[in-house]
């Protein structure tokens, strides 16, 4: 396919462009265009799990510099239900957000929050986490949740199998997993029903001139089988594609591995998205491989946590040592917490006198601080000066200390 410079791809609801490129990798500047308004790439999306980011209104996501946001099917199906959703005419309309929403299959958090039932190839049998109800879901099923939601983007509903290098210990995210036993037939097994319930997917979903559907590439850290999936996802025609089962317990380096390998194999003229990888360095290393399209909770939930981000590293201003700090967290930031003047004293009174402004402010920084990576990532292709990023970024060439996770908002 063609990936010209200039020039829009594709013919359905989302469609794509690049309008320029860095000289030093594969890095892309772009826009998509779908029914509810363009935005840049790369971008990063936030995350509004149940149709809300805690604490965050949809105008403060707005002005904070978000094009478009991320709503979870499977949190939806369950509450406040697709009957709901089908009466207020969508998540746009419930949640008062205009701008482009994406909408994940609900598949990863079926297979790690739950208790499962089963998994065959029909889908996951599990139990609601809200009233202990039996729930199956697959191909079928999250194409009725997401033509419900209204999202402009969905995903196909994928099989993603767990990194037999991650933590599943009491408290980890996919504790509830089965742990199998011959991990090269699951991460095959993976990938053949990946590939069957994107073609059920694309027969079930009802609204095609309205959302544009993206494959998922799996294949977890076997390149080859990362490469069989490529070839076999990409045989469909799709307004995009998606990198799946990364930053599901691998280290940061066999994540590098696994997106510079399969990012330039996917289509150039169609958009492609890393799903869940949201610190600042693996998001500069997926874009110059050729990544358009992020999502992280990081932003909010470690906001909730007093953890915030800056150009030199993470803060955690519970801290003592910030008792008497009357800097605000970064004093090059234009969120409403630094520009305000709330000072990181402040900030760590807030949270140990419990009081909300300290969340929500926090918040506020974290989606900022992405917003404005985003923006400087954009800049430096557009001005074809990559290496600007590490020079005002000096975070990039650090370790970040903080979890990295896919799961809720």
């Amino acid at each position: 396919m063609s990936d010209s410079t200039g020039a829009w791809h594709g013919s359905g609801p989302i469609r794509f462009r690049i309008d320029a490129r860095c000289s030093e990798n594969h890095a892309r500047l772009g826009t998509v265009s779908t029914p509810h308004g363009e935005f840049p790439t790369p971008a990063f999306m936030p995350v509004a799990t149940a149709a809300a980011m805690k604490g965050v209104l949809p105008g403060q996501v707005r002005d904070i510099g978000a094009g478009i946001i991320l709503n979870n099917a499977y949190h939806l199906m369950l509450r406040p239900g697709i009957e709901v959703l089908r009466e207020v005419g969508g998540s746009h309309e419930f949640m008062k957000w205009s701008g482009p929403i994406l909408t994940d299959s609900g598949g990863y958090q079926a297979f790690s929050m739950s208790d499962i039932n089963a998994i065959d190839d029909d889908g996951v049998t599990f139990k609601s986490f809200i009233d202990g109800s039996k729930i199956h879901l697959g191909p079928e099923r999250s194409m009725e949740i997401q033509n419900a939601i209204g999202a402009d983007i969905i995903m196909a509903f994928d099989d993603c199998p767990p990194s037999p290098d991650a933590s599943h210990g009491k408290g980890s995210p996919r504790a509830n997993l089965p742990r199998p036993k011959d991990w090269p037939k699951r991460l095959d097994e993976a990938h053949e029903r990946t590939v069957r319930w994107l073609e059920r997917c694309q027969q079930a979903h009802a609204r095609p001139d309205e959302q544009g559907l993206f494959g998922i590439v799996q294949g977890g850290t076997d390149l080859a089988r990362r490469d069989a999936s490529v070839e076999a996802i990409c045989q469909a025609d799709l307004p995009g594609y998606a990198i799946g089962g990364v930053a599901v317990g691998e280290s940061t380096e066999m994540i590098r591995t696994v997106v510079e390998h399969t990012a330039p194999r996917l289509p150039g003229d169609r958009p492609r998205y890393l799903m869940g990888v949201g610190y600042e360095r693996d998001i500069v290393m997926a874009v110059a491989a050729g990544v358009d399209m992020f999502d992280c909770v990081l932003p909010t939930r470690n906001g909730r946590m007093a953890s915030v981000f800056t150009r030199t590293g993470p803060l955690r201003l519970r801290h003592a040592r910030f008792r008497d700090d009357p800097a605000p967290i970064d004093p090059k930031c234009d969120c409403p917490a630094c520009l305000g003047g709330f000072s990181r004293a402040y900030l760590r009174h807030c949270f140990a006198a419990d009081e909300m402004v300290g969340p929500i402010l926090c918040s506020l920084h974290n989606l900022r601080h992405f917003q404005r990576l985003l923006l400087d990532i954009r800049t430096a292709i557009r001005d074809d000066s990559w290496s600007s990023l590490v020079r005002d970024w000096p975070v990039l060439a650090g370790d970040a200390d903080v979890e990295q996770s896919p799961d809720g908002a």
